[in-house]
């Protein structure tokens, strides 16, 4: 059996949200849109995950503001999985989320023979913490830190793509998605939650660094997040 109870010969894929919950997050029901296009792909993310019962998929999710903390702190496997809403104020300190990040991925407690985890980090601006570039330099110092499938969704214009990019990793092919409307948010969740799940079980994600994945929905052309204005 894997080691946290999977099938005989299921390898855990752990799938972790990183969630900005900063202020700026309430402006635009942008927190709300977070919460229901999470829970709307919960049915579909189960559905991914039983066509491959080789891997065994887990979720937990970190939000960020002034602090950071484990809105679900322990791997749940999808099937037991539910989401409860998150709410927004505070700063966006995105540092102490990866700190968090870095903990859980050192081995222990990350099982050895795991797939490659998923990070998807969400947010609408940029860190206000100072040890950010510190705190990505140590998660990606980690093996399963380098080698974990990361992506990166920017809700409206004020999101930061330098730094979305360096969460993926400054030379790598894929780039930071961008959400400008609840319609785009709920795609690109629905995609991270499908698609990526898909590939990060393949055997040529489960390698090592993958490359870019497969096209995701393309951005809406009405940014009603940010200054209303038509792209």
């Amino acid at each position: 059996m894997s080691q946290i109870g999977g099938p005989m010969g299921a390898r855990p894929l752990h799938f972790i949200w990183v969630l900005d919950c900063s202020s700026s997050m309430r402006v635009g029901g942008k927190i709300q849109a977070l919460n229901a296009a999470i829970a709307e792909a919960l049915p579909i993310m189960r559905a991914e995950a039983d066509k491959n019962p080789q891997a065994e998929v887990v979720v937990r999710a970190i939000t960020f503001a002034t602090d950071a903390r484990w809105h679900v702190a322990d791997p749940t496997p999808i099937d037991a999985f539910t989401w409860n809403d998150v709410a927004a104020g505070g700063d966006t300190n995105l540092g102490a989320a990866l700190a968090m990040l870095a903990a859980v991925l050192t081995v222990p407690p990350m099982p050895e023979r795991a797939l490659p985890p998923v990070l998807v980090l969400v947010s609408d601006g940029r860190p206000t913490d100072r040890e950010f570039e510190d705190r990505l330099a140590d998660l990606l110092a980690l093996p399963w830190g380098r080698h974990a499938v990361r992506i990166a969704i920017g809700i409206g214009r004020d999101a930061d793509q330098e730094v979305l990019q360096s969460f993926i990793g400054p030379g790598s092919a894929t780039r930071p998605l961008q959400a400008n409307s609840p319609e785009d948010l709920a795609g690109l969740i629905r995609w991270a939650t499908t698609v990526v799940l898909k590939e990060a079980s393949q055997p040529a994600v489960a390698s090592g660094d993958s490359g870019p994945l497969a096209t995701p929905p393309p951005p809406g052309d009405l940014l009603i997040w940010g200054d209303d204005v038509t792209r």
